[in-house]
């Protein structure tokens, strides 16, 4: 577990390329092929060039670059630019394409949004592909399980069953509605601390508190400026074209195989 050991600090996704990497691979232009590593330079990059003041723009041309934003392939397929521009740095609370997630989750994802107005089903869902890119079966080095890889002391908590009788942790819906349940709770925390606009603002706070707990978000007024929380907050926000459809992709397989 990350951050301070406050049960409301998660696991920073390692795995979380999942459907950027497939983005990539569905659309036209550059035809530059993303990987986990790739990506990770990328946005790391970011944050040693700039400040608080230009992370955006070059965060924006980065998701241009990897997903063939320059041109080529069918207007139809290529992303927006003006609304990637406008969707990045925005409130997470855009129109979730429930295609893009695989077959089930789309139920839980826009569940999961309604439970606190500030957490929408795009913070959601973009937050569980920085965690796990969906594998559902898989047990992460702490023991977090299902494909929100929450924390066992969390799911035990926040858990409850959601479509079969059970309640389990491997399940995509009973993990994901936890995962909703869990993200209210850090953005009612950092409330003292949200200003309107970003990096100060509720939909980056929350991720920075979930993950690395919400006295780190208290202490410094803002997302920590440490190089794992703004990138953790910020690859989360590059999501966010992907889950408003800004960006064309082809929705991830649901791995369940066992870790």
């Amino acid at each position: 577990m990350s951050g301070n050991g406050d049960e409301t600090a998660g696991v920073t996704g390692s795995e979380g390329t999942g459907t950027a990497v497939k983005a990539g691979a569905a659309v036209g232009g550059l035809g530059c092929p993303l990987s986990p590593v790739a990506m990770t330079v990328a946005i790391s990059s970011v944050f040693v060039t700039g400040g608080p003041g230009a992370l955006f723009a070059p965060l924006i041309a980065l998701i241009l670059f990897f997903t063939g934003g320059g041109g080529g392939g069918d207007a139809g397929e290529r992303p927006d630019p003006e609304r990637i521009a406008e969707i990045v740095p925005g409130d997470g609370n855009g129109e979730f394409g429930p295609t893009s997630v695989p077959e089930g989750m789309a139920g839980p994802v826009t569940e999961s949004g309604a439970l606190c107005a500030d957490i929408g089903p795009v913070v959601i869902v973009a937050r569980i592909d920085q965690e796990s890119g969906f594998p559902t079966g898989r047990t992460g080095p702490e023991g977090e399980q299902g494909v929100s890889r929450l924390p066992p002391g969390v799911f035990a908590r926040l858990g409850k069953d959601d479509d079969n009788g059970e309640t389990a942790a491997l399940d995509a819906a009973d993990s994901i509605t936890a995962q909703g349940r869990f993200m209210c709770e850090p953005a009612e925390q950092v409330r003292p601390q949200v200003s309107p606009e970003p990096p100060s603002d509720v939909v980056s706070l929350t991720p920075a508190a979930y993950d690395f707990g919400p006295q780190s978000v208290l202490e410094a007024g803002r997302v920590p400026w440490t190089s794992a929380s703004q990138q953790y907050v910020m690859a989360i926000r590059a999501k966010f074209a992907i889950y408003e459809g800004a960006v064309p992709a082809s929705p991830p397989a649901q791995d369940t195989e066992g870790q």
